[in-house]
């Protein structure tokens, strides 16, 4: 009797402790980034903060990026192309819900493409589905994307986050309450400080395991350093101080991750601004720049030097460094053949990520060992998208272009650096149209060459994905294919 007795104490005892790990077991997270973003709409801003607040946890594409970069079924549960390539058929998921219990239909595929290819769209990234001819409704859970031509991208362009799926009904409102079908609904907004987004109960698909997650805003590296050792977050993405990585590293309270990103970091020259408008003088600053003394001195030796706008991890990637390199006697005599032996004063513009203005710092010193004065204007983040990118009121600005193989950016002559080569737009039309793989690896090397011949603007790195976490935290993404802080398979480990 004794005997069974302490049997049951014991299991009793353990049946309680079970209870009170499960009652512990954290279903909430903080998650830290530097940038915040301007508005809540991807699919009318270039602003890669809104992805990655956004992306998969509160708006889902016909298509979506995985961790490791492979495209896979969102919304659309399959598809079928034509014999011709020329027309794509999609197949939607059936009980997919809006945050605000209006049904996900064919209706609002359409909805979405026609305000992309709109007139007055404001997609910062229309020309990528300008080849789409129409969207035609089949019935409910149907739709046929006819094309003006083949585009062997499309699957891949779809899963962007400028392309994912809104609609009519909460459309007005979508800058300040974006309304998706994800995971996660949004909830508040505290500008200036954070979002919070907490789990969708209705969610078509696997559901999140998190029930509320916050997103907080800190700009300053120092901040962030202390506010991850004090605690007060549980993630920190981008982490902004990479030189205290090693401390973090050597704490069991942490895990560090470092993965790649698609980030081409560039020193931009608007090449329809003199000087930038010769290629001698865009040759020359390209010249004066040390990539390597940049990684290591803003970025602690985290990133890969690059010489084309391409990521090193493509297959496709081409290592075209040696056509920018480290020489400032070749960029003085440049600069003299170009009619600006005594040098000449420019403007750098420099938004708030630590790859911009410390690297900014590091440019500015090595231009001016070659004569170019750049005057460093630091910028917060929302006037560098009005100034810079949509004003185009620049010479120098360094920033990181993270978004997905972007190099067809490359062929719209308004974007903000302005370059403008027919011959380019031609190589990337051929490109939209090919869908053998050696063909499109041969176009794209191509295209990688042209505008490093150009030297279009100057290449720095490829900016690593470096990321603090509390010990505890799963399922974060290592690389970082798209924009995205994909929060929809992480949990606490018990």
């Amino acid at each position: 009797m004794k005997y069974k007795l302490t049997r049951l104490v014991a299991a009793s005892a353990l049946a309680f402790a079970a209870t009170l790990g499960a009652a512990a077991a954290k279903t909430d997270i903080v998650v830290a980034m530097q940038l915040e973003p301007p508005h809540l709409d991807p699919t009318s801003a270039a602003a890669g903060a809104i992805d990655s607040v956004l992306y998969s946890n509160v708006f889902e594409g016909l298509t979506r990026f995985t961790s490791d970069g492979s495209v896979v079924p969102g919304l659309a549960e399959s598809w079928e192309i034509s014999d011709d390539g020329l027309t794509y058929t999609f197949r939607l998921r059936s009980g997919v819900l809006f945050h605000d219990g209006t049904t996900f239909d064919a209706e609002d595929v359409k909805f979405t493409f026609d305000r992309i290819l709109a007139e007055d769209s404001a997609n910062a990234q229309k020309a990528l589905y300008e080849g789409i001819e129409s969207v035609e409704v089949i019935d409910g859970a149907t739709v046929a994307m006819t094309l003006k031509e083949p585009n062997g991208s499309l699957l891949f362009n779809l899963a962007w986050g400028d392309a994912v799926i809104v609609a009519p009904e909460s459309i007005e409102n979508i800058k300040q309450l974006p309304i998706g079908t994800g995971a996660f609904k949004f909830t508040s907004w505290t500008q200036g400080d954070n979002i919070k987004i907490e789990k969708n109960l209705a969610y078509w698909g696997t559901p999140a395991a998190l029930d509320v997650a916050t997103f907080k805003f800190i700009s300053d590296p120092t901040a962030a350093f202390a506010a991850m050792m004090a605690e007060d977050v549980d993630v920190f993405t981008g982490f902004p101080a990479p030189e205290n990585l090693p401390q973090f590293e050597g704490d069991p309270r942490f895990q560090v991750l470092v993965g790649s990103t698609e980030g081409e970091t560039i020193l931009a020259m608007n090449n329809k601004r003199e000087p930038f408008d010769d290629p001698a003088v865009r040759a020359a600053v390209a010249h004066a720049i040390d990539r390597q003394a940049i990684i290591d001195g803003a970025m602690f030796g985290y990133g890969t030097p690059i010489g084309t706008h391409f990521a090193p991890h493509n297959p496709a990637y081409v290592d075209l460094t040696e056509l920018s390199a480290y020489d400032p006697e070749q960029s003085k005599k440049l600069l003299a053949e170009a009619g600006h032996g005594d040098g000449f004063t420019t403007t750098l513009h420099l938004p708030p990520p630590s790859y911009a203005r410390r690297g900014g710092e590091i440019i500015a010193a090595q231009l001016a060992e070659v004569g170019i004065t750049a005057e460093i204007v630091n910028v917060e983040w929302a006037q560098w998208l009005e100034s810079v990118f949509k004003g185009k009121d620049f010479g120098l600005t360094i920033v990181s272009h993270t978004e997905p193989m972007d190099i067809g950016i490359y062929a719209k002559p308004d974007y903000y650096f302005q370059y403008d080569n027919p011959d380019f737009r031609t190589l990337m039309a051929t490109l939209d149209g090919t869908t053998d793989p050696d063909k499109r690896t041969e176009l794209m090397q191509d295209a990688e060459r042209m505008i490093a011949e150009d030297h279009v603007n100057g290449y720095l790195f490829q900016l690593a994905n470096l990321v603090v976490a509390k010990a505890g935290v799963e399922g974060l993404w290592a690389n970082a294919p798209t924009q995205a802080t994909d929060l929809t398979a992480v949990s606490w480990s018990e």
